[in-house]
């Protein structure tokens, strides 16, 4: 099949996306790094990150070697999988590592530079941080286009089975990315908190020492998890979002328009490609427009990276008109106002995560209220106002997917066959829609770690009450982006799982039909199962409510989330009762720690927060492969149809419901440090930090992990699709 000139556009945004982080990055590298003492609390921070990263990669290469034998084996041997698939898997775990890889050598380099900037003036720190950040976000998006293009190229030259095939087997490879990502967060989520938890515990409520304050043996490995969990865990995470929510979309335009085939379906599998190219640069322009003033509040700060991201949205709402128009896609109108919905969605699902974690607002400043009678009424207030902050996001991604589905579809609520193909394209565009602006949303979400260190090198490195007062505002400026970042990415996964549900069924039919499997239509006609449409499939194989198997997929899939996030927590809780120990020992056999006289031991703390995610990621991770592929055996396609909705619908609402808790416990404790309720050292102070210490394995490692493992497992059930139906 011929490849349009218009898809050269993606090779060409990516050339583009990764030369302007290489200019960023050069630009930060310029920057001079302060005293020796701030290179050389930075070179630590740096040197810790870098044998953490390194260890985790050795032990998810293991992984991933033996995840390939078996794809391997189905593919050559059982002849029940495309024969690209293990190594497409491989690429696109190669590819989220290697985003998470640069995200963080930035991030360890920029924060120092960061710190010194803010000597001068919070303009100049807030430009080096959040243009580091913008490298992050640059990386992301140019490796994930880079991925696309070659793998389209490829299939395109020697898969013969056309657009259906070829689209489907890329999608693997976003499972390679999905499983990267899972390791990535949830082993830095561990290692962060570990750190950050015992840190806070013993330095922060029981020897009152500041926060970040060098006498804290645990203050090194809590910086190193930030840049761990918050960039490379962030990093490989939004790269596996971005690149599936193209997949995805890409393989549903391959299906919805098979019956015409031709120029039309090839048209429809370039387009989120192409929006996802244009918003390359148009991100560009949002990223150069952020920039504040000396003195600037918080709403001026949000202010000024809003503009940034708000008018990269825009453009992009505009453009996507311009580029289904002229690319000739059927029905261009209406899937242009899928993408506005998705975009939409993004911006109002932004504002409400800003809303309930921002210390701006009263939600937050509900909960520093509550400090005053106790830590017990902090925790009660943080985690209501949790749950209720997923009101607006469940409701808007509600109405996102009904609105992306009917524009899609000419509003046809027929649900016919052509009907649902059409609006599940829609769906998927949405999704793209929200994602297409990445290079700056994930600029903002990777701003904040390095705004967190930056603090931590201030406070170290005993800079002036000035410089710590702006390093202060740049950090709980990141503390909302952060949460802001993980409300976006938790949407567009919603969007995501719900095109990667159909994706499921394509593939299914595929491996249905290379194994020579007929079935019934509606009309009672048998047929190959490849020209099955989505009612004759469903019809088949009695996916409804009243199908047993589908409630049980259903209740196991809501079950998933819980038991991957008690894992999760539960890791971090041993991780960091073995942090108290070790900065109580140091307190009480170093003598002079206190006092100033004598230096911790930085690296044994370091030591136990890397053994301990090392340990503690691997089981929680390989569940999330394991459960779709024993539910798939055991209860066919359609337990594993209920599962994913089960787990979609439970992931995505506990994941809001964690994500915006500790984003509020958080900002809660540093509205109290600006000096409201008492400020620093009160009783107020002290009952916030206990919610923020309940928070960080909130925000930081069970909430964002679960929007990688609900398309996780929507990844693993269609890359097993040829393991379930030999158990047809």
């Amino acid at each position: 099949m011929t490849i349009p000139v218009e898809f050269w556009l993606v090779p060409i945004a990516s050339v583009v996306a990764l030369g302007m982080a290489w200019f960023f990055f050069c630009q930060m590298m310029k920057e001079e790094e302060g005293s020796p003492r701030m290179m050389e609390i930075a070179k630590y921070v740096r040197d810790g990150a870098m044998a953490y990263l390194k260890q985790q990669y050795k032990v998810v290469t293991y992984v991933f070697i033996a995840l390939a034998i078996i794809f391997a084996f189905m593919a050559y041997v059982l002849k029940v999988q495309n024969p690209w698939v293990p190594f497409a898997f491989l690429t696109g775990g190669f590819f989220s590592g290697l985003a998470g890889f640069f995200g963080m050598k930035t991030a360890t380099y920029a924060s120092g530079r960061t710190a010194n900037a803010a000597r001068k003036s919070l303009d100049a720190g807030l430009k080096i941080a959040f243009r580091s950040g913008a490298v992050m976000g640059l990386t992301v998006v140019g490796l994930g286009l880079l991925d696309i293009a070659i793998w389209f190229v490829v299939l395109n030259i020697f898969d013969t089975d056309g657009l259906i095939s070829i689209t489907t087997t890329m999608l693997t490879f976003g499972m390679g990315a999905s499983t990267q990502a899972l390791f990535a967060r949830v082993g830095g989520g561990i290692y962060t908190k570990a750190a950050d938890v015992g840190a806070d515990i013993v330095g922060k409520v029981e020897a009152d020492i500041p926060e970040d304050d060098p006498r804290n043996p645990a203050t090194i490995a809590d910086n190193v998890g930030d840049n761990v969990g918050d960039v490379a865990g962030m990093g490989a995470d939004l790269y596996e979002s971005y690149c599936g929510s193209v997949l995805s979309t890409a393989a549903l335009g391959a299906a919805a328009y098979a019956v015409v085939g031709g120029e039309t379906q090839l048209k429809a599998v370039i387009a989120p490609m192409l929006i996802a190219a244009v918003g390359v640069f148009l991100s560009l322009i949002g990223i150069f427009l952020v920039r504040t003033k000396e003195g600037a509040s918080m709403r001026d700060l949000l202010r000024s990276l809003s503009l940034g991201t708000n008018v990269s949205a825009v453009l992009i709402a505009i453009a996507t008109f311009a580029i289904l128009y002229l690319l000739g896609v059927e029905n261009w109108m209406g899937l242009s106002f899928s993408v506005i919905t998705g975009l939409a969605a993004g911006v109002i699902i932004g504002q409400a995560t800003e809303y309930y974690t921002s210390h701006s607002y009263k939600p937050t400043q509900k909960i520093s209220e509550a400090g005053l009678t106790g830590s017990a009424t902090v925790i009660i207030k943080g985690i209501g106002t949790g749950m209720i902050s997923t009101c607006i996001p469940v409701i808007t991604i509600g109405v996102a997917i009904m609105l992306s589905y009917l524009c899609a579809n000419g509003f046809d609520l027929s649900m016919s066959s052509s009907s649902l193909a059409h609006g599940l394209y829609g769906v998927g565009i949405a999704a793209v829609g929200m994602l297409s602006t990445l290079g700056i949303t994930l600029a903002t979400d990777a701003y904040g770690p390095i705004a967190d260190n930056a603090g931590g090198n201030a406070e170290m490195s005993e800079l002036g009450e000035e410089v710590r007062h702006r390093t202060d505002a740049l950090d709980a400026l990141g503390n909302t982006t952060a949460a802001t970042g993980k409300g976006f990415a938790i949407g567009s996964a919603a969007l995501t799982a719900l095109a990667l549900l159909a994706s499921y069924i394509e593939e299914i039919k595929i491996a249905m039909a290379r194994t020579g499997v007929e079935l019934q239509n509606l009309a009672g006609e048998t047929i190959n199962a490849a020209d099955a449409t989505i009612p004759d499939f469903m019809n088949y194989f009695q996916v409804n409510l009243m199908n047993p198997k589908v409630l049980v997929g259903a209740f196991i899939g809501a079950m998933a989330a819980f038991l991957f996030c008690g894992l999760t927590m539960e890791a971090v809780g041993r991780a960091a009762q073995k942090m108290v120990v070790e900065v109580r020992r140091q307190f009480k056999e170093i003598a002079g720690i206190l006092e100033g006289k004598a230096t911790p031991d930085y690296g044994r703390c370091v030591e136990i927060s890397t053994r301990a995610a090392q340990h503690e990621m691997i089981f929680p991770s390989i569940l999330a492969i394991v459960i779709p592929i024993v539910v798939g055996c055991v209860l066919g396609v359609a337990g594993v149809l209920g599962l994913l909705v089960g787990g979609l619908a439970g992931g995505f609402t506990l994941a809001v419901f964690m994500a915006n808790a500790g984003g509020a416990w958080d900002n809660a404790k540093k509205n109290i440090e600006e000096g409201n309720f008492g400020g620093k050292g009160s009783f107020a102070h002290k009952a916030t930090i206990v919610g923020d210490t309940v928070g960080d394995p909130f925000k930081d490692t069970s909430g964002p992990s679960l929007n990688i493992l609900i398309k996780l497992m929507s990844m693993v059930s269609i890359v097993m699709a040829g393991l379930t139906v030999a158990f047809i």
